[in-house]
């Protein structure tokens, strides 16, 4: 049965944005009324929640959610736990959770990164699944390539079309496969996906970089648009 999402605009939210630790990673704060959660967490928790909880007093943090299981989108969730508390799920794909402790044991040994193990996933996302604060939904798109169990994070708001895509898609490229569990096929299969599947007028917030449009990404990304030429 073939994935199809929901695009009726409900509900307003307010991103910002970090880069966070060695590897320039991109946090999300993503905010709806008085309710947060917190995207990739790369470093450093602990100041990360005390970062949200002094510009932004009136958030109460309603799941900390990692696109990935790779280290530099993790690294922050144990620091940011012991900040907020246990009553802050750690969410991430059902895919991905066995290999957490892997990937961050792999950049801590090969890249020399002193990344924090996370604690274990509180809740679990398949394709489909969704994740609601505020008045907004994000909707989960199971994007494997550079993981296994990549997922992206899309919501159709008031405020126009928004998808968090961790390092399956970046501007004019995509994520490394050359990683645990990375596959060629897999993320021009994912990209695909994302050129089908989301609005043109989407918002892209990558894992790292700047922003993006799936318009534009339709027009200059070479391997969106040959995925897209192979289905």
């Amino acid at each position: 049965m073939s994935f199809e999402l929901d695009c009726t605009p409900m509900g307003s939210m307010h991103v910002d944005s970090h880069e966070e630790g060695p590897i320039a990673t991109n946090t999300y704060l993503v905010a709806s009324g008085d309710e947060a959660i917190v995207i990739d967490p790369a470093w450093k928790g602990e100041d990360i929640a005390r970062r949200i909880a002094t510009d932004h007093p009136e958030l109460r943090i309603r799941a900390i959610v990692c696109t990935h299981c790779h280290g530099d989108h993790v690294g922050g969730v144990a620091g940011m736990r012991r900040e907020l508390g246990d009553e802050v799920p750690f969410v991430i794909s059902a895919i991905d959770a066995p290999y957490i402790e892997g990937a961050v044991t792999h950049m801590k040994r090969n890249w020399g990164l002193n990344i924090e193990m996370p604690p274990e996933p509180d809740r679990l996302l398949r394709e489909g699944d969704t994740v609601e604060f505020g008045s907004v939904t994000l909707q989960v798109i199971e994007t494997p390539g550079h993981t296994r169990g990549g997922i992206v994070l899309f919501a159709a708001t008031q405020d126009g079309n928004i998808a968090f895509v961790g390092d399956t898609l970046f501007p004019g490229s995509h994520g490394r496969t050359d990683l645990d569990g990375g596959d060629d096929a897999a993320i021009m299969a994912s990209l695909g996906k994302l050129g089908r599947l989301l609005p043109v007028d989407t918002l892209v917030c990558a894992g790292h970089g700047p922003v993006t449009t799936i318009a534009r990404e339709l027009e200059t990304n070479p391997f969106m648009q040959l995925a897209l030429k192979n289905e």
